[in-house]
């Protein structure tokens, strides 16, 4: 097997810098995506996909009518990112995504989303703390056992972590074979992952934007390593 680092294709979004950072700090070689590429040559080309954060998954792909609150994100990007993970989940190709990234991963499943939490969740938290980025909003309590629990390292060793956020819309109706790994106090779904995958997870808050204190590099160190592990698995065709 080569001994290069992981190719883990990132899907552009306008803060990446701390994506970017995340991913070569646990040892893989980004990829920036653009939503002019093909998600099935994508998806065959790279070892790992994160999903990134962004405006709102266009409500016309879970078959609901829009909230006023909807902030659309940029042109073709929903088409774009829920094609590629179809795609990675049907390869179980390692996934990792984040806020919206977690959205588009349910819908991709399909599921639904809450489409504005402070108008239909009862008694919210505060889930939109825009500064500092890495600043704690609330608490999560994590599912014992699960991948998201493994995954996060030091940070899943008990019930429930603090975590930072920036979002109005959350996980409604799971998507299929997906399911509920973190939750805060309000009810707002957390965290999702498919726990027949090697790797398949969503989370809502950003963890990125601890990538230089290192709070939640176990979690990108993690996916990391399972895209290693898929690259180690991965068939080569014979030649002719």
């Amino acid at each position: 097997m080569s001994n290069r680092p992981p190719v883990i294709g990132i899907t552009r979004c306008s803060r990446i810098d701390d994506y970017v950072t995340s991913i070569e700090r646990a040892g893989g070689r980004p990829r920036i995506l653009d939503t002019g590429e093909s998600p099935r040559k994508v998806v065959s080309e790279i070892d790992g996909l994160l999903l990134t954060g962004g405006g709102d998954v266009d409500p016309v792909f879970y078959g609901e009518d829009r909230h006023a609150t909807v902030e659309d994100a940029e042109p073709g990007r929903d088409e774009f990112e829920i094609d590629c993970a179809r795609r990675a989940m049907a390869s179980d190709l390692p996934l990792l995504a984040i806020c919206r990234g977690a959205q588009v991963l349910n819908v991709a499943a399909g599921g639904s989303l809450v489409q504005d939490i402070p108008s239909s969740v009862a008694a919210p938290l505060s889930h939109s703390v825009a500064s500092p980025r890495d600043a704690p909003a609330h608490e999560i309590s994590i599912s014992a056992g699960s991948r998201l629990q493994q995954a996060l390292g030091a940070a899943g060793t008990g019930p429930s972590c603090s975590v930072n956020s920036r979002h109005h819309q959350s996980v409604a109706r799971l998507g299929e074979g997906l399911i509920a790994t973190a939750t805060s106090q309000d009810g707002v779904v957390e965290a999702i992952e498919k726990p027949d995958a090697p790797f398949c997870l969503g989370v809502q808050w950003h963890p990125e934007n601890f990538c230089r204190s290192g709070e939640f590099s176990p979690l990108f160190e993690s996916f990391v390593a399972a895209s290693i592990e898929r690259m180690r698995l991965k068939v080569t065709p014979p030649p002719g």
